[in-house]
């Protein structure tokens, strides 16, 4: 199905979306929502043993379930951690690019030895229960915790294998990896050569690593074949009838969706205006009307700097009692767990292994991973804003004396009244235009002023500068001459915003997106020699997109020694999945 068909078709739907969920009205909506096609997903990860002080590094792939290429339904993927009584430890929200996303979490301390679930989805694919979910087992080793009950139940250590067939093959039929030996030094650079030799055919999205083989036995990881062969009949369209609730998509980005009651009926208010902030130097507006039960939505596609969002109601003649949606988590109730478990005779790997840990943490800050900044929010839409530094002038107590005497084309009008506003003079030398008496977008600190009145005594000495551009904007059906942003020094309006029929509320963030950390060792550069280097992963590429037919890559092995694996797993971009292993040895007895 072409992609705007499918946007067509849930655009439609989304007119109507529920408080939580949208309600299938008819045969006719039921008929339109069996053309999206149903999702499914995996998420490649870093190994089935995790130690306190480590990371769970993980890529999310997400596909059209109907033809196995990524997905052109979901712009929002979800990887998510729990425990065998079912909570959560974390639940990311990823930013889906093509159908892929990263990420990572950190294994603090507080998290105990366990069984644990790793899970991969999207909202749609919340439709066809836990069986459309990706499930991989982690187990989770805390020694900082004098409990360790949860996997210590017998005598001898037991390894359940996935509860897939964990029978796979190394495909390098296709794709093959080479290195210019076989056996490294410590601190040795390995040149890492990938071939793709069936041109298009290898073409695809690919996670690369290279991580220390596991010392002790473990629960097969879910890798990419053994996943296409477990989720080959995962549901290709949703199963709910009329009448039935469903997740719908975040298809144009993350979905910001609640209701509106009158605070003192309880009754759902109809076709009314509602805007949303996200606070912050590059703040967002979003604009939305709620529908015959009272709910708005909107989605938001740029990449947010800030994890609050203001919902405010514009309206002042009532009092309105305003909500954000949370969407449920799914059924985990059918969930079930490895039961893995530890001897005590492992108890010196466990120690070895946690005290190299906790010397590779106190050296973290000297190999640091970087967020990737994204691109710019303008909240002028283009506009070059004209900037006062108020510093630069005479000081005045409130906002209104600031206006009146040091910014040139602002002011309020109708002052001493509750309906007063801000005004930004029209720029008739450079447009063409009617005269208007709209109203300015205020905002403080990126926060929405709908009421200008309330800030015309603000202290202009909390106020670092002032910046406004003269353009005529639309907010949804409202008109506005210009836009005047206010910036204060500590940047904390929105610690103090307490206005009537407004709501301010977390707005949890999509991962931010890293380059990862690459260790060095070069004759130029000596700043890592007295660093102990005690990784376990040596390289981390989580989304190699292969096009061409050669790629080369190189890493550092660090002081551990032993067998590492180079693993290539993914999918080409016809769905095919493509699992190819390479073992390399770290040893100080340099044996080629």
């Amino acid at each position: 199905m072409k992609t705007n068909q499918i946007f067509a078709i849930i655009a439609l739907l989304t007119t109507y979306i529920g408080h939580t969920q949208y309600v299938i009205k008819d045969g006719s909506d039921l008929l339109n929502l069996k053309k999206v096609p149903q999702e499914k997903a995996y998420v490649d990860h870093n190994g089935s043993l995790s130690f306190s002080g480590e990371y769970l590094y993980y890529a999310i792939h997400c596909f059209n379930a109907q033809t196995n290429k990524p997905t052109n339904v979901s712009t929002i993927g979800y990887v998510a951690l729990v425990n065998e009584a079912k909570e959560f430890i974390f639940e990311h929200k990823i930013k889906l690019d093509k159908g892929h996303g990263y990420g990572d979490f950190f294994i603090t301390t507080n998290i105990p030895s366990g069984r644990y679930k790793l899970l991969g989805y999207t909202q749609w694919m919340k439709n066809s229960g836990l069986s459309q979910v990706f499930k991989d087992d982690i187990i989770i080793i805390n020694p900082y915790l004098a409990d360790q009950s949860a996997l210590l139940n017998s005598t001898t250590p037991v390894t359940s294998p996935n509860s897939v067939d964990n029978v796979s093959v190394s495909d390098s039929s296709i794709i093959i990896m080479k290195t210019q030996k076989a056996s490294f030094l410590p601190r040795e650079k390995v040149h890492l050569s990938i071939k793709n030799y069936k041109g298009v055919l290898g073409h695809g999205s690919y996670t690369v690593k290279v991580k220390r083989k596991e010392e002790i036995d473990m629960p097969s990881t879910l890798n990419s074949v053994m996943y296409g062969n477990a989720y080959f009949n995962a549901d290709k369209e949703i199963k709910q009838s009329i009448g039935d609730s469903i997740f719908l998509p975040e298809q144009r980005g993350e979905l910001i969706y609640g209701t509106v009651k009158n605070a003192e009926t309880g009754i759902p208010t109809k076709n009314l205006p509602v805007v949303i902030s996200i606070p912050g130097k590059e703040s967002l507006l979003k604009f939305s009307k709620t529908d015959q039960s009272g709910n708005f939505y909107s989605y938001i596609r740029k990449d947010r700097k800030d994890p609050m969002a203001v919902i405010q109601v514009e309206d002042q003649n009532e009092m309105y009692a305003i909500e954000k949606g949370t969407p449920s988590h799914i059924d985990l109730s059918n969930l079930t767990f490895s039961n893995f478990s530890l001897s005590k005779a492992q108890a010196e790997y466990i120690k070895n292994r946690s005290v190299l840990n906790q010397i590779e943490n106190q050296f973290f800050s000297s190999k640091p991973d970087s967020i990737i900044q994204s691109n710019p929010i303008d909240i002028f839409n283009g506009g070059i804003p004209q900037v006062i530094v108020l510093d630069d002038y005479t000081r005045f107590k409130t906002l209104e004396e600031t206006l009146v005497e040091v910014v040139k084309f602002a002011g309020f009008r109708k002052a001493n009244t509750s309906d007063a506003y801000i005004r930004i003079g029209q720029d008739f030398k450079s447009y063409d235009e009617e005269y208007n008496d709209f109203p300015a977008i205020v905002l403080i600190d990126g926060v929405f002023i709908p009421h200008h009145e309330q800030i015309r005594s603000y202290d202009a000495r909390n106020i670092e500068k002032i910046s406004l551009t003269r353009d005529q904007f639309r907010l949804g059906q409202k008109e506005y001459q210009g836009i005047l942003s206010i910036e204060t020094f500590e940047g904390d309006f929105l610690e103090i915003y307490n206005a009537k029929n407004s709501l301010v509320v977390p707005f949890e963030q999509p991962v931010p997106k890293k380059n990862y950390f690459v260790q060095s060792y070069t004759p130029e550069n000596n700043s890592f020699e007295r660093i102990p280097d005690y990784r376990r992963m040596l390289f981390w590429k989580p989304n190699v997109n292969i096009t061409e037919s050669d790629y080369n890559y190189e890493f550092y092995t660090s002081d551990l020694e032993g067998t590492f694996e180079i693993i290539l797993n993914g999918f080409t971009s016809y769905g095919k999945p493509l699992h190819v292993v390479k073992e390399i040895e770290v040893t100080t007895k340099n044996l080629n």
